[in-house]
């Protein structure tokens, strides 16, 4: 009897803590699995906030503030710098002016092979490190097609005004060829601008000139307005 009392107390006692062994342990597996989640949303959010939309990428694109000099090799520039004599002795407006400027002489045509200056005036090396950089970068702009609204579409960039219009081109490395997909109302040629975009060392050709470098715009503005 003494037995069976004690058994049953026994019993009695595991049969009522076991549910009280349970409730804590099913507490105690609500607390972890809430701390584990808890971690997996901070280390969540702090991803995503790592990772940029197109948009704040966009936002987020330096653009080089280069000069047109910077887009000429040096070679190339020393030799703009320094003509030849016959070049400095030649008046402006004269007939040897004319002759020069739109090399129509034999004489001019057999130097052209030989001077390093007349090279340079026609020549399409690049600066290789420029290929793919953003830039920003100051110029003039001369017209190549219009759309239906008569809104420039495409155009050359050049660094002075006058060029491939009253004057001879630039050297193709001076020139920079770009597309507009929307156009761009362009109210006066003498009017400055400075676009943005990223540089390509893609050669284009066309009657009016050529280019030794292209350029996918992202922005255009006036020169004199505020960025």
């Amino acid at each position: 009897m003494r037995r069976l009392v004690v058994c049953s107390t026994l019993l009695f006692l595991f049969g009522c803590e076991q549910p009280t062994v349970d409730t804590d342990k099913a507490a105690m597996k609500k607390v972890v699995t809430d701390d584990i989640a808890q971690v997996n949303n901070k280390a969540k959010n702090q991803t995503n906030s790592l990772v940029k939309s197109p948009e704040t990428e966009k936002q987020a694109v330096h653009y080089q503030v280069i000069e047109w000099t910077e887009l000429i090799p040096q070679t190339d520039l020393d030799a703009l710098l320094n003509p030849p004599e016959y070049i400095m002795d030649v008046e402006d407006g004269s007939i040897e002016d004319q002759i020069v400027s739109k090399k129509k002489s034999v004489i001019i045509a057999e130097q052209d092979e030989e001077n390093n200056y007349e090279r340079a005036l026609t020549s399409t090396n690049i600066i290789e490190a420029m290929d793919g950089k953003n830039i920003e970068i100051p110029g003039f702009i001369v017209p190549i097609a219009f759309n239906e609204e008569q809104v420039v579409t495409s155009f050359f960039l050049v660094p002075y005004f006058g060029a491939c219009l009253h004057m001879p081109p630039p050297p193709p490395n001076q020139i920079i060829y770009i597309e507009i997909e929307n156009g761009f109302p362009l109210e006066a040629f003498y009017d400055p601008v400075v676009v943005s975009g990223k540089l390509s060392v893609v050669l284009f050709e066309d009657q009016i000139a050529t280019s030794a470098y292209s350029m996918t715009m992202d922005k255009i503005r006036m020169y004199y307005e505020n960025e």
